[in-house]
């Protein structure tokens, strides 16, 4: 295992260390969808499996297991264009620039836009990025209330960077639009609880945590040499597609969906969808008191 936050050059260095240890396959998240082609072709030439999870790469012969982020936008955008009857301005917080999820999710979100012409995109239609990242995302929106901006918009949508945004509207002391999030335990709470966040709505998609468990699962059954259905329908070859829904709190069933997803002891950052059927055989609480790297 190696685990680490870095660019492409570094995930280079890191498929080649695998490679040069002797490993059968590899399992990797990747930023960057051609850039680690070259050693993965090295991979392919030392007889190892590769299993590209959460996002995709563009490499033949490596496995992709991710969920459809195309999909996933556009679950959300069109729950917000409907929610704010297909007219007015919507702030678009995106993710990381140039991370092959941030690039399906933007894919989708357009193309649910084209059918809302009466829909206005800020700052543009290219959103802002948040680099997924908890800091950046509250100042994003810091500033964006203190311009005034706020005031002028009906709904938000964000790449899962959501809590934040709550918490920064509510320190603010501004009323709540329609806002889309992820899965992520603290916005699911956020939006069960009607007394400290009084007219929020929402809803959120799914994303799950689990394709680093499907990943490893995934690679066992081809060192076992044993079939994989892969998704006819993927833009790729070799994908196992996932498939997002979404629930919201504005409905009696989607409530009760937000209320079945929530595992107690999570980290609230985390995504609630610990276990993808067929794929993972742990449940919940084992995954919550499993111990991460350098705990």
């Amino acid at each position: 295992m190696i685990h680490r936050n870095t660019d492409a050059a570094g995930q280079l260095q890191d498929l080649r260390d695998l490679i040069a240890k002797g490993v059968n396959a590899i399992v990797f998240n990747p930023n960057d969808p051609d850039a680690l082609n070259p050693a993965l072709d090295e991979a392919k030439a030392a007889g190892i499996k590769t299993i590209s999870v959460d996002a995709y790469v563009n490499h033949p012969d490596t496995y992709n297991l991710y969920n459809n982020q195309v999909e996933y936008a556009k679950i959300g955008a069109k729950w917000l264009f409907d929610k704010i009857g297909g007219k007015g301005t919507v702030y678009y917080m995106r993710g990381f620039a140039g991370h092959p999820a941030d690039t399906d999710r933007d894919i989708g979100f357009k193309e649910v836009l084209k059918d809302y012409p009466n829909i206005k995109v800020l700052p543009n239609e290219d959103g802002v990025a948040t680099g997924w990242d908890p800091a950046t995302t509250t100042q994003l929106i810091n500033d964006f209330i203190a311009s005034g901006q706020y005031d002028t918009i009906n709904g938000i949508w964000t790449s899962g960077m959501d809590s934040q945004v709550v918490d920064a509207i509510k320190a603010a002391g501004k009323k709540f639009v329609p806002i889309v999030g992820a899965d992520l335990g603290a916005f699911v709470s956020q939006l069960l609880n009607t007394t400290d966040y009084p007219g929020l709505e929402g809803v959120a998609v799914t994303n799950t945590a689990a394709v680093g468990g499907a990943g490893v699962n995934l690679a066992l059954k081809l060192l076992n040499g044993e079939a994989v259905q892969t998704d006819p329908s993927a833009p790729k070859p070799n994908t196992v597609l996932l498939k997002p829904v979404g629930a919201d709190n504005t409905s009696d069933a989607g409530r009760a969906m937000l209320k079945s997803w929530q595992v107690d002891g999570l980290d609230p950052l985390w995504p609630l969808g610990l276990q993808i059927e067929g794929y993972t055989s742990y449940t919940p609480q084992q995954a919550v008191a499993c111990k991460g790297p350098g705990e």
